[in-house]
């Protein structure tokens, strides 16, 4: 090789490992100045001693509904203006000294989702099954027009959901998952306040959005006793339908978001025990971010991940009967859902062992052999076998396995999943 070609291709070479030098200097001072950004942002904190009060409630006949009352609740000011929050509340049929545990009742605070907002049919689900139960709509709406297009009364607070994006610029306490916590919080208060309630025996659910927002009442408001999320969890900026509203909002935007309002910024907070409800194939929340979410409450937990489970309101998102299992088993000493007490993985073989105090009547290894967006990977499922003397399931895990775990069904057909596990 020429002299000159020798010197030129050592030249281009410390060229190159300059700049790559100096790109991950840049890339670890860009860290570090989000590091530091992420840190300057204070921790949201909620006055709990003023939401532990029960609020004034305000009687209505607007979109009053059989069986159960309407009603409004005072809630936090907003733009220094008193608000309202719309709800309805209901008891079982059957006097409150028909329960077999206590005279009073158990009950359960009720979280819509996304386009939703305050359901008396999701109320009346908990008072058949024996609960009192409060259902409050969060986005300044009242139950009057279609799912999506709710009509806003004039004492309503912020607008919800996705509209938290654009709300950065006010003040905290005026930004809507601000709002809504606190509303489920005083809704909590209320119920607590009622005779007939034995504010001891209380449980949150919510749906999606509703998912979310229990996920993050779970870690500010430890007076439940139990919370369902259903769908909905933490790590949004990581992965999840949202990626692309965080894009827009810029890196300073979304860190600010994700670290005042991301569900994983409470959950390690939250020590009650919890029921994670989910599919495989959920557009918004995905098995990713969804395990790492769950894997941050100090209590016992459930998983619930069933294939394919479609996404909403109604029997999707309300009637699972593990939800119910799960709120008797704490709130009405009822017979628990199967425990998992391990599991694993050991060659070609998945295992699991469980606890059950119901007969355990099958089990089943889901697995999907694709790759790419969770969103979209088809899933399968196969027999597995259960030895009833070690309360062991086992099962052959496919050579082109990328993802598996296992669910374990009792005889009320309620589904325990162990986490996934990835190849």
């Amino acid at each position: 090789m020429p002299r000159n070609c020798y010197h030129k291709n050592v030249c281009t070479l410390l060229t190159l490992i300059l700049m790559a030098f100096t790109h991950g200097e840049v890339l670890s001072q860009q860290a570090a100045q989000q590091t530091s950004a992420a840190a300057e942002v204070p921790r949201i904190k909620f006055d709990l001693e003023a939401l532990s009060k029960a609020p004034a409630v305000f009687p209505t006949d607007v979109a009053a509904a059989e069986g159960v009352k309407s009603f409004f609740y005072e809630g936090l000011p907003y733009h220094g203006k008193p608000t309202r929050i719309f709800a309805y509340y209901g008891v079982p049929a059957t006097p409150a000294g028909a329960d077999s545990e206590k005279a009073k009742l158990p009950a359960m605070v009720l979280i819509h989702g996304g386009g939703g907002t305050a359901f008396d049919r999701w109320v009346k689900l908990w008072n058949s099954r024996g609960y009192a139960a409060i259902a409050m709509d969060l986005c300044g709406c009242v139950p009057v027009g279609t799912y999506g297009n709710w009509q806003r009364h004039e004492q309503g607070g912020p607008p919800g959901w996705d509209a938290s994006f654009s709300q950065l610029d006010d003040a905290v306490e005026d930004q809507w998952t601000y709002q809504a916590v606190s509303a489920v919080a005083l809704a909590h208060s209320l119920i607590r306040s009622y005779p007939e309630v034995d504010a001891d025996r209380i449980g949150v659910t919510g749906i999606s959005w509703g998912g979310y927002m229990t996920s993050i009442v779970a870690g500010v408001d430890d007076r439940f006793k139990l919370a369902v999320p259903v769908y909905g969890c933490g790590f949004l900026g990581e992965n999840s339908v949202w990626l692309p509203a965080f894009e827009k909002l810029g890196p300073d935007k979304a860190n600010l978001w994700l670290k005042q309002w991301d569900p994983s910024e409470y959950l390690s907070n939250a020590k009650m025990p919890m029921l994670w409800v989910n599919g495989t194939n959920d557009f918004a929340y995905p098995m990713d971010s969804w395990k790492k979410s769950y894997q941050l409450p100090k209590g016992d937990r459930a998983l619930c991940l069933r294939i394919r489970m479609p996404h909403g309101h109604g029997a999707a998102g309300e009637n699972p009967e593990e939800i119910h299992v799960f709120a008797n088993s704490i709130l009405r000493a009822g017979n628990p859902l199967p425990k998992i007490t391990a599991h694993g993985s050991e060659g070609d073989k998945a295992w699991a062992v469980f606890e059950s105090t119901v007969s355990v009547t099958k089990a089943e290894l889901c697995f999907t052999r694709k790759t790419g967006r969770w969103q979209d990977r088809e899933w399968e499922s196969i027999p597995a076998e259960i030895d009833s003397v070690t309360s062991k399931v086992t099962a052959t895990i496919p050579p082109d396995a990328t993802v598996f775990y296992l669910n374990v069904f009792d005889d009320r057909d309620c589904a325990v999943s162990t986490p996934h596990d990835e190849r």
